[in-house]
């Protein structure tokens, strides 16, 4: 919670920066972001990364980074999963380097939603049923190998709940169950069948309309899972794009800034937050800027 935050050593979170961009969909990102090549737009969040590392506030503990290849390698699709060689790889890079820091708080700043999966995971094995996951985020990122969509950052949700693609799983040190994971600002299933799949697994969903006004919805939801301890997901693109577009697509009808901020507030003074990831930025104005100055003299 924020008031022992300022006062406690242990709070102290290890920073894992993660540019991560192989596990947006291809098509996804052909079809929200046809304004700049292909390639560039792929590697949009990497660009995004970097930004956030600019304007979040200093960080006075550790901090880490994963090693993300940039070129055209494991981009193959397999197992119903695009790039799958390379973002396991990626994602094996992370849970060693957490491992090595035995953080008791994370902060991740990627990067596609997928790079919470390491923290995540982390988190659950050493925490156990004492920790709850909101996943603030416009979409549920429920997708498995067996879905037609195969970007790997739709299936985060799906894997931190024990389903999914079993090498993938194999991979983590730990999985929740899904009444424990919270589905916050989702508006968007993206697919017709997922709304009966949550409601099979146990998942929680509360749409932004339950917290236009008030956050008690959730904050209830959390008194009865017992957890004392939450990790928070939180994809940008749950802003709503009437405001401002953060993210990848133009997603309508989301939380709002001043929304958003009140429920991690609320979420922040109720229990005691020890992961934070933000994802999915994709940085067009700068991503143009980028692309205007290439191949300008003495740079």
């Amino acid at each position: 919670m924020s008031d022992s935050a300022a006062s406690s050593p242990s709070n102290t979170a290890l920073r894992v920066v993660w540019p991560q961009w192989q596990g947006a969909g291809t098509e996804s990102v052909r079809s929200l972001a046809p304004e700049f090549p292909f390639d560039v737009a792929r590697r949009g969040y990497s660009v995004g990364t970097k930004v956030l590392q600019a304007v979040l506030p200093s960080h006075d503990g550790p901090t880490a980074v994963v090693p993300v290849e940039m070129g055209d390698v494991g981009l193959e699709e397999r197992d119903g999963i695009e790039a799958k060689t390379v973002v396991l790889q990626q994602l094996r890079a992370a849970l060693a380097i957490i491992g090595e820091h035995d953080p008791a708080r994370i902060v991740t700043v990627g990067g596609e939603c997928s790079v919470s999966m390491a923290a995540f995971s982390y988190l659950i094995d050493k925490y156990g049923d004492d920790l709850a996951i909101l996943w603030i985020d416009s979409h549920p990122d429920m997708g498995t190998g067996e879905i037609d969509y195969p970007g790997y950052h739709g299936m985060v949700v799906s894997a931190l709940t024990g389903h999914g693609d079993s090498e993938l799983l194999d991979i983590l040190p730990a999985t929740t169950t899904a009444d424990r994971v919270g589905l916050v600002g989702m508006h968007d299933w993206t697919d017709p069948t997922l709304p009966a799949i949550a409601e099979e697994w146990g998942l929680t969903v509360f749409a932004p309309n339950a917290l236009r006004s008030t956050s008690a919805p959730l904050l209830d939801w959390l008194d009865h899972t017992g957890a004392t301890k939450v990790a928070i997901h939180f994809d940008v693109d749950t802003i709503d794009a009437n405001e401002i577009q953060l993210g990848l697509g133009a997603d309508i009808g989301g939380l709002t800034s001043a929304q958003a901020r009140r429920v991690v507030a609320d979420v922040d003074a109720h229990v005691d937050i020890v992961a934070l990831t933000i994802a999915e930025y994709l940085p067009r104005q700068v991503i143009h800027l980028r692309q205007l100055l290439a191949g300008f003299p003495l740079l």
